[in-house]
Order: C-alpha cells, then sequence, then structure tokens
C-alpha cells in the first residue's frame, strides 16, 4: 500500500516535516509494510521555505541583510534540492515580527533587505527564484528591493531617493540601466493569494497598512505615493501595475517583482505543489493525507489542505485530512478529494497540552485514519 503524507505546518507545534515523522510513525503501527512518502507542504506564507527545502532535500542559507528600519537582521532562505531554485520569504528579511509595535512605521520600512537575499541567491548560482510575500512590513512597492539591485530611482535633481514608502513622493524617474544583469537570465514565481490592486481603497495601504502602524493620514499618503510610483514605472520600464489584481499585495511588493523581476504571480498553494512535484509523488498512491492546523470552511480558499486534495482528485487518489481542530464549513471541502477529515484532539484538553502533545496526537490520529481506510478495503 502507498500512502503520500503531505500536511501543512501545525503552527506552533509541528513543522510540515514533524508532522509527516509522526505521522509515519502511526501508520507503521497499523501497516508495518507500508510505501510511506513524505511530502512535507505549505502555501507559499510562513513555512514555506523550511518545507521545500525538507521536500527536496535542499539547504538553508543565513544572510545578514538590512532589516525594515535599516538595521542589520539575520535572514534565511533556502536553496532546493536542484542546486539552482531559491526560495525566500519576504518576512524573513522585512517581516513586521523584526520590528516592536510600537516603532512600526510604513512610511520608513523598506524592501532593501529582500534585493540582498535575492543578490546573495544570484551570487550562489541560482536562476529560479520562488518568493512569498506574506507577513511584510513594508509598503513600498518593492522600491528597496529594486535599490538592492542596482535600479535607480531618481528625484527631479536626478539624485536617488531615499528608503521607505514616503520616499517615493519624490520619485521622478527610473534608471534600470545598472540593475544586476543575472536578474534578466532568472525565473521569478511569487506565491500571491490577494487580488488587491496597488491603489484605492482596496489597495495595499488602505487593506494591509494599518496592520503595519499606518494612520489615516499614513494611508492616504501611502497611496499617493505608491500611485505616483506606479505611473513612473509605467512610463519608463513599460510595466503597467496600477490595477493589476495582486498587485498590492505585502505592501505594493507584488507589483514590484512584476515590474523589476518580471515575475509570475501565483497561488502559493500551486507553486509548492509544482516545486515538491506532488502530482508525480501521487502516481500509484492509495491515500494521501494532508491537514493544518485547524480545517474550516477557510481550508478552500487556497490552503495547504485543499490544493493537496484537488492534486489527488486529479489523479485519482482520496485525500484525508488530519486537522489540530476542525471549524465551521467543513462540508464544502467533500466535493474537492476530501473523503474525510478527523481531529488529532482525542479528548477534552487544554490548548497548550494539545500542542505539547502534536507529535503524539497526530501519530495515533493517522493510524485510526489507515485501520479504518484498509478495514473498508476489505
Amino acid at each position: 500500500m502507498k500512502i503520500v503524507l503531505a500536511p501543512d505546518s501545525y503552527k506552533g507545534s509541528l513543522t510540515a516535516k514533524d508532522a509527516c515523522d509522526a505521522m509515519e510513525q502511526g501508520i507503521r503501527r497499523a501497516i508495518p509494510d507500508a510505501e510511506i512518502v513524505k511530502v512535507p507542504m505549505a502555501d507559499g506564507g510562513e513555512g514555506t521555505v523550511r518545507s521545500l527545502v525538507d521536500a527536496t532535500d535542499g539547504s538553508l542559507h543565513k544572510v545578514t541583510v538590512q532589516g525594515p528600519l535599516g538595521s542589520p537582521v539575520s535572514a534565511v532562505y533556502g536553496i532546493l534540492g536542484d542546486g539552482i531554485t531559491a526560495v525566500i520569504e519576504v518576512a524573513e528579511a522585512s517581516g513586521l515580527y523584526l520590528i516592536d509595535k510600537e516603532n512600526r512605521n510604513p512610511l520608513l520600512t523598506t524592501t532593501y533587505g529582500m534585493g540582498e537575499l535575492i543578490r546573495h541567491a544570484l551570487d550562489q548560482g541560482c536562476r529560479s527564484f520562488i518568493i512569498g510575500l506574506g507577513g511584510s512590513a513594508t509598503n513600498d512597492g518593492g522600491a528597496g528591493m529594486a535599490q538592492a539591485l542596482g535600479v535607480k530611482l531618481l528625484n527631479k535633481a536626478g539624485k536617488p531617493i531615499g528608503l521607505g514608502g514616503e520616499a517615493l513622493s519624490e520619485i521622478d524617474s527610473i534608471d534600470d540601466a545598472q540593475m544586476d544583469s543575472r536578474i534578466r537570465d532568472s525565473r521569478f514565481i511569487v506565491a500571491c493569494d490577494v487580488d488587491n490592486p496597488l491603489c484605492g481603497p482596496n489597495g495595499a495601504s488602505a487593506v494591509f497598512g494599518p496592520q503595519k502602524g499606518a494612520t489615516p493620514e499614513m494611508v492616504n499618503r501611502l497611496d499617493s505615493c505608491l500611485n505616483q510610483f506606479a505611473e513612473v514605472i509605467r512610463r519608463d520600464i513599460g510595466t503597467d501595475i496600477i490595477n493589476l489584481p495582486g498587485a498590492g499585495a505585502a505592501g505594493g511588493m507584488g507589483g514590484g517583482t512584476v515590474a523589476f523581476l518580471n515575475a509570475e504571480l501565483k497561488p502559493g498553494v500551486d507553486i509548492v505543489i509544482e516545486a515538491a512535484q506532488l502530482e508525480m509523488h501521487l502516481k500509484g498512491t492509495d491515500l494521501v493525507i494532508s491537514g493544518e492546523g485547524q480545517c474550516d470552511f477557510q481550508t478552500e480558499r487556497g490552503k495547504t489542505p485543499y490544493g493537496v486534495a484537488k492534486a489527488g482528485q486529479r489523479n485519482g487518489v482520496p485525500c484525508v485530512l488530519i486537522a489540530g481542530s476542525i471549524g465551521k464549513g467543513i462540508e464544502c471541502l467533500y466535493d474537492s478529494g476530501v473523503i474525510s477529515v478527523f481531529s488529532m484532539v482525542d479528548k477534552p484538553m487544554p490548548l497548550e497540552q494539545a500542542m505539547q502533545d502534536a507529535a503524539q496526537l497526530a501519530a495515533d490520529t493517522a493510524e485510526r485514519v489507515v485501520r479504518l481506510f484498509i478495514g473498508g478495503r476489505k
């Protein structure tokens, strides 16, 4: 019997790889000789680097780069097992978690460190990039990233503008002649699960700015700055990002990656499924098991278990989900390849205990799942 394990992480308790290992232990108690393939998964957000590195036998690289407010930070990115694909999370260099709440100010924060991570990966020979956009502290439209890669953002006097979202109020022209030439020889795929445009009431500043510390006055200022940036990009680079769906992700970073990296925006889980070669592993499989911390109606909106289930459905493989907890609306998943959803919590217990015992709970649940599955096939 062949079983593929493809869970997301269970935040605060298990990485995706830890979950795979725990589930394998439980399955082997029921089927010692099962063929088990472990494919740690993610949806393009937090944990994507670790999951893809684990799934492809890749490597992690730690680099000191400029943080969102200019101070040095230690950031980690991955190189996949093919040796040429880098996977980078914007939050590592430019994340909200890097700034104390009282110091958050998207007028000042920059994505410069993100550009430094890309440059470091280029130095390692990478020419294919997967970028996750979640968790940024920035609202600069990817301007800092572009500056780190050699793009000159100039004011009316022909002098470089500063860093941060507010500095874009000074931009008058863009000179990309000295951009790192290796960028044009590389492919960039960006995990983007929102369709927000760059500007306006549904844009980067209005929707995501407040959580990054923006006051209503700051939101208006930042929106105006991004609009000006987009107009100069359209004129000088020839790329129109102002109404591009997803351009507003990560403080306009979605649009910036399209403008400066010629990136393709795709749903995060689809990117991870492709990079981890999940569909190849599903060939000849009897059952695929996925899961996450909580399965509910939101799981259908591009979360890892939904993507795995759909991949299983395309390949005729039934999918079972193992969840830390089960919320409302899971019945929507039953038309997407999911045959059942199991909760890991097998008795009343405090959340802290459930998180502490997550590995054992995952193992026990996986054992129950496969015992029921094989019993139903007899």
